[in-house]
Order: C-alpha cells, then sequence, then structure tokens
C-alpha cells in the first residue's frame, strides 16, 4: 500500500476556496480569491516542486482539474511541477465530465471511494491530491488520508470551502515537519497517528499555570 497524501493552501480558518486568483473558484459568491498571492514566495515555491517530486500519479476533483488542464500544459518545459503534472498519470473524480483532454488524465469510475481505496491499496509512490476541497471532505470522512501538507497563511476570510467539514473521521495527526516562510506562511505536515486522545488537567495544571 502506498501513501494518499493531500497538499492544501489554507487560511488560519481552514478556507482553501481560490487561493490563487480571483477568478480561481468564485462559487457561492466567494469574494476573495487570491489570498494567498500576496504571501507567495521562493520558499513555498521550493517546498512545491519537493512535495511533487514524490508524487507517482495525481488525483483531482473536477474543479482542480479543470484550472490545471488550463494552465499547466502550457508552462514552460524546465518547470519541475509541470513536468509532473504533464507526464505522469491523473485520476480525476468527477460526476459531469465524460472526457479529458489532458494528456494521462482518465476518470475515475465507479464509486470514488472505492476506487481510491483500489489506487491507495497500490504498491509504489505517493498518490497525491492537490486541492480538490469537494474531493478531499470525501477521502477524509473515508478516512483514506495518510499525510497533509497544510500551507497555512496568515490570513481569516470567515467564508468559503473549508479542508475539513461536516463528518471528517475524529483522529490524531502527528507534525512531522513545519517551517516558516519570510512572509509568514507556515508550511506543515501532518500524518495520521490513530484515535484522538483525551485527558483532563488536575491539580498539576493548575499548579503549573499558577506558578
Amino acid at each position: 500500500m502506498r501513501p494518499l497524501v493531500v497538499t492544501e493552501f489554507t487560511t488560519l480558518d481552514g478556507v482553501v476556496q481560490a487561493p490563487g486568483g480571483p477568478d480561481e473558484d468564485t462559487s457561492g459568491g466567494f469574494p476573495h480569491g487570491g489570498w494567498l498571492v500576496p504571501f507567495f514566495e521562493d520558499t513555498i515555491e521550493r517546498q512545491e516542486v519537493e512535495w511533487f517530486a514524490g508524487g507517482q500519479d495525481f488525483l483531482l476533483g473536477r474543479g482542480t482539474y479543470e484550472i490545471f488542464a488550463a494552465a499547466w500544459p502550457q508552462a514552460p518545459d524546465d518547470d519541475p511541477i509541470a513536468v509532473a503534472l504533464n507526464t505522469r498519470p491523473k485520476h480525476v473524480a468527477s460526476r459531469t465530465l465524460t472526457s479529458l483532454d489532458w494528456s494521462g488524465a482518465r476518470l475515475v469510475e465507479g464509486d470514488v471511494v472505492e476506487a481510491v481505496r483500489a489506487l491507495r491499496d497500490q504498491d509504489g509512490g505517493e498518490l497525491q491530491v492537490h486541492g480538490s476541497p469537494g474531493l478531499v471532505q470525501t477521502l477524509l470522512r473515508a478516512d483514506l488520508v495518510d499525510e497533509l501538507r497544510l500551507v497555512v497563511a496568515p490570513v481569516v476570510l470567515g467564508e468559503g470551502k473549508r479542508l475539513f467539514g461536516e463528518g471528517a473521521v475524529p483522529g490524531s495527526w502527528r507534525l512531522t515537519a513545519s517551517a516558516a516562510t519570510p512572509t509568514g506562511v507556515l508550511l506543515c505536515t501532518y500524518r495520521r497517528a490513530g484515535e484522538v486522545a483525551t485527558g483532563a488537567m488536575g491539580t498539576e495544571y493548575e499548579d503549573a499555570v499558577s506558578g
């Protein structure tokens, strides 16, 4: 079995909608498209290149597929992210698309959870999901995500599509890597760490905070 890895640009309040531009995703009347752009710089780009390098193939929702398919085939041939996306297999989960024009892309057939579980059960490198918030919520509810890579921008929007929604499976995540960029963006990697652990604050805690 190989890892299913989700990479998301997110705000402090968990919004993942339209980080890259005003027209990227205006569904629901979302007015804040492009919120990541003021914080984007070389540190984020280098980290993205490193993350993409480990992907054997990609799993995308319809909206992210259409954004990527319109942009990445026109990118320079020496762009390592473009090379990865343009040359490696892409699995697209969509209820509305009937055909795909991007080379190497194919539609996920049948039940998406079962199809993704079968892809994850294969041997090989990472199965990567980028963006695709609706698909990611489905995968999180099905407990299929092994690793989260979050690019957290220091901004709060108060509205928009969220990383975690209703029905997310309770669980613990372990921070395995983190860094901060000069613009205040956090680059965080989390891996699944089992069930939620709980406890109770006792007298030891009260003594500690009281000095």
